[in-house]
């Protein structure tokens, strides 16, 4: 039945019980911002990580310039 079985219905019972139907919009914004704030601190961690490894790599000149025979 489109993918939801009954303990999904029963999930969905208990929080509309718990919850009410005022509060379930609010709660779910409140659960999207959750989401977008971990989604975002996990990219941050991931550029941090990527900027610190570029950072330790040193460029690569020479000092003495190469003599022609």
């Amino acid at each position: 039945m489109f993918g939801i079985s009954f303990e999904h219905i029963v999930i969905v019972g208990v929080v509309l019980l718990i919850f009410g139907p005022r509060r379930l919009p609010e709660l779910g914004m409140t659960m999207g911002k959750a989401v977008k704030n971990f989604k975002d601190s996990i990219s941050g961690i991931e550029e941090a990580n990527f900027k610190r490894v570029n950072e330790t790599e040193k460029p690569k000149t020479t000092t003495e310039p190469e003599s022609q025979a």
